[in-house]
C-alpha cells in the first residue's frame, strides 16, 4: 500500500487483532483515522469487509489472516507483518475468547489460554525488534484477574488461578476458583496477559508498553458462548444502560480509551489504565514483580516446547 503525501496519517501504521467485532472492530476503526491499520484475525471474509469498511470511511487497511490460537500461525502472521514494510509504530493485542466449555490449540493446549495469552506472547515478542524506540504497545486486560475486585466477584470470578504456565496449558488452575464454567481459564489468561505488559515494559524500555482494562461490556463477542436469548439481552437491553453503569462500558467508549493509550507520546509505560483511561491499581499478585517475572519466563520456557 503506497503513502499518499497528502495524507497526514500516511506515515503511521497500527496493528490491531481481533478487529472484526466488539472492541477490536470498534478500536480498528478509531486507530483508522491515525494510520494505516493491520488487521489480524482468523477469517479472511470478515477481514476482507473490514477493510473495506475502513477503505469506504477514508482510511487505508491491510488484513493478515492468524489464528493467535495456534502458534505456528502466529509465527507465519508476524513474518507477513515484518514483510509489508510498513511504518509500523503501534500494536493492540486485544484478540480473546471466553469460553464456557474448554477446547484445545493445535498445539494440544487450552484453546483459551492460548488464545489470550500465548499468541499475543509471541505476536509481541517477533514483532517488538523491528518497532521504534518509543512506538506503543497495549494489552488488553480485565479486572477479573484480581480476586478482590468487587465487580467480578460479584458476578462470581474469583480472580486469576495461575500455578505455571504449563499447568494453564493443560486447563489446570488453583483449587478454590469459580464455579462459573469457563472463569478460572478466562481470568488467569488475562492475569497473564497483564503480568506480560508489566514484565515487557521493565525488560524493554525502549518501548511504551500498557495494558488497559475496558470495563464490562454487554455487546462483547467475548460472550458467544451465551444462549440466544443471553445475548439479545447482553446485546440490546444491558447495553443501553451500560454507560451509566460504574465498571460498565461500550465497545466505542472501550475503543476511544485503548486508542487514547495506542496514541499517547507522553512517553508512560508499565501503566495499568482502567476504563475510563485513569491509572489503575491490579491485583496484589500482579503488583510483585517477583511474580509477572516468573509468568514470562515460564511463558518462554513452554513456548520452546512447541519448536521442538
Amino acid at each position: 500500500m503506497e503513502n499518499n503525501a497528502n495524507n497526514p496519517t500516511a506515515g503511521k501504521a497500527y496493528i490491531v487483532t481481533g478487529p472484526t467485532s466488539g472492541i477490536g472492530r470498534a478500536t480498528a476503526f478509531e486507530a483508522a483515522k491515525h494510520g494505516t491499520i493491520v488487521l489480524v484475525g482468523r477469517d479472511r471474509e470478515k477481514l476482507d469487509e473490514m477493510q473495506g469498511e475502513i477503505e469506504r470511511r477514508g482510511g487505508h487497511a491491510v488484513p493478515v489472516v492468524c489464528d493467535l490460537s495456534d502458534i505456528e500461525s502466529v509465527c507465519r502472521a508476524a513474518a507477513e507483518i515484518l514483510d509489508l514494510h510498513l511504518p509500523i509504530v503501534g500494536l493492540v493485542n486485544n484478540a480473546g475468547i471466553n469460553q464456557a466449555r474448554p477446547t484445545k490449540s493445535a498445539q494440544g493446549w487450552d484453546l483459551t489460554f492460548a488464545t489470550n495469552h500465548l499468541g499475543p506472547f509471541v505476536l509481541t515478542e517477533a514483532l517488538m525488534p523491528q518497532l521504534p524506540d518509543g512506538a506503543n504497545v497495549v494489552f488488553v486486560a480485565s479486572g477479573v484477574e484480581d480476586p478482590e475486585r468487587k465487580p467480578a466477584k460479584a458476578v462470581g470470578f474469583r480472580g486469576g488461578r495461575y500455578i505455571s504456565a504449563e499447568a494453564s496449558a493443560r486447563g489446570e488452575w488453583r483449587p478454590g476458583g469459580s464455579k462459573i464454567p469457563g472463569a478460572d481459564a478466562y481470568a488467569t489468561s488475562k492475569q497473564c496477559t497483564l503480568a506480560t505488559a508489566l514484565e515487557f515494559a521493565r525488560e524493554t524500555a525502549r518501548l511504551r508498553i500498557n495494558a488497559v482494562e475496558p470495563g464490562f461490556i454487554p455487546a462483547s463477542s467475548l460472550h458467544r458462548d451465551a444462549n440466544a436469548f443471553q445475548r439479545f439481552l447482553l446485546k440490546y437491553v444491558l447495553t443501553l444502560v451500560a454507560p451509566h453503569v460504574k465498571y460498565w462500558s461500550t465497545t466505542k467508549r472501550a475503543a476511544r480509551v485503548i486508542t487514547n493509550v495506542l496514541m499517547n507520546e507522553s512517553g508512560a509505560t508499565g501503566v495499568y489504565y482502567d476504563d475510563e483511561g485513569d491509572p489503575m491499581l491490579s491485583s496484589e499478585l500482579i503488583r510483585d514483580p517477583k511474580f509477572t517475572a516468573r509468568v514470562v519466563s515460564e511463558t518462554r520456557a513452554l513456548l520452546e516446547t512447541a519448536h521442538t
